[in-house]
């Protein structure tokens, strides 16, 4: 028997200037996450269904960028994705265009367990979930006043997110320019609200990862980011279990999530250097962040932005939730 370790994130890149009352927040949803992981992997619970009870209740609740809460489109309505990995057999499912899911995670879960496919999107998608009876809501359900607030904004700004760049400190160059509204940090021209992730080995050495999110705020209808990519904003495989957040592009140029594993099959390195090889070496001059969990027990963070919203747990009891370095 070996020794479960879990963690959560609920994205990378953190204005300085957030108020307290949202940092509070933050942490206290993501301690609530973690112990809600703790609790099922203490009663045996397997990893892949651990890490899908965290995601669904990160998506129920509006403070991150999923499910509820989500970012807007550029017409007002929600298109979120999800994906979600076992390592044991590198099994996976993912989703992408759905607009009336409740939990798009579970989805993705279906997706991998009930389809012969690894990945669904749009009308196909929301067909298969109501084959499958999943909980559907209205697109509006989705939809929060701070969002419509924010995507209000990026209007204002004649912003439409063609090129996202999260600047390694504040507002520089051209898009602070162009664009001098600023949220969490970021010229509202390429703002991006906190996706949202986790990361789970069990007792008995199985890793599996999710992620879920709503994307880009005031993004062109269609688009696709790296979180339901497989290899890209989540991987899982015996090795570790990896999810992903940040520069999207970026991440999906370099396949982060995969390159942990690969990194630590073909070079022998281990979790902790593998998580630093990549956040050096892949991602060029994109900003980005992940979370990581080893068969070994182990639990890493590492981001080359300003901050992410993170929290981990070990069988040992150790405990941390963080936002900042």
């Amino acid at each position: 028997m070996g020794r479960w370790a879990i963690a959560v994130h609920g994205g990378a890149g953190i204005d300085p200037n957030l108020p307290a009352e949202r940092q509070e927040q933050a942490k206290q949803l993501l301690t609530r996450c973690l112990n809600l992981g703790i609790a099922a992997l203490s009663s045996n619970v397997s990893a892949i269904d651990v890490v899908e009870l965290v995601v669904r209740e990160l998506e129920t609740d509006p403070l991150f960028n999923s499910g509820r809460g989500s970012a807007l489109t550029e017409k007002g309505t929600v298109e979120m994705e999800a994906s979600i990995m076992d390592g044991t057999k590198r099994r996976c499912g993912a989703v992408s265009g759905i607009t009336t899911v409740k939990n798009p995670i579970s989805l993705a879960r279906l997706v991998m367990d009930k389809s012969p496919h690894s990945y669904l999107a749009f009308s196909g998608a929301e067909d298969f979930a109501r084959k499958q009876g999943v909980d559907i809501v209205d697109n509006e359900y989705f939809v929060t006043d701070d969002n419509v607030g924010m995507l209000k904004l990026a209007k204002e700004a004649n912003s439409i997110l063609f090129d996202y760049r999260i600047p390694p400190m504040g507002c520089a160059g051209a898009a602070a320019t162009d664009s001098p509204i600023v949220m969490n940090g970021l010229p509202i021209s390429i703002y991006a609200p906190e996706t949202v992730g986790c990361v789970v080995v069990d007792k008995e050495g199985r890793c599996a990862a999710g992620t879920s999110t709503g994307g880009l705020m005031n993004k062109m209808m269609g688009r696709i980011g790296d979180s339901p990519l497989i290899g890209a904003g989540t991987y899982a495989s015996e090795l570790c279990g990896v999810s992903c957040t940040g520069e999207g592009e970026a991440i999906i140029r370099s396949t982060l999530a995969r390159d942990v594993s690969a990194v630590m099959e073909y070079k022998g390195l281990g979790l902790q250097e593998a998580v630093d090889y990549v956040i050096k070496h892949r991602l060029d001059e994109g900003f980005a962040g992940l979370i990581a969990v080893s068969n070994k027990g182990e639990v890493v963070c590492g981001f080359n932005s300003n901050g992410m919203f993170r929290g981990c747990a070990t069988e040992d009891g150790y405990m941390e939730v963080a936002m900042w370095e």
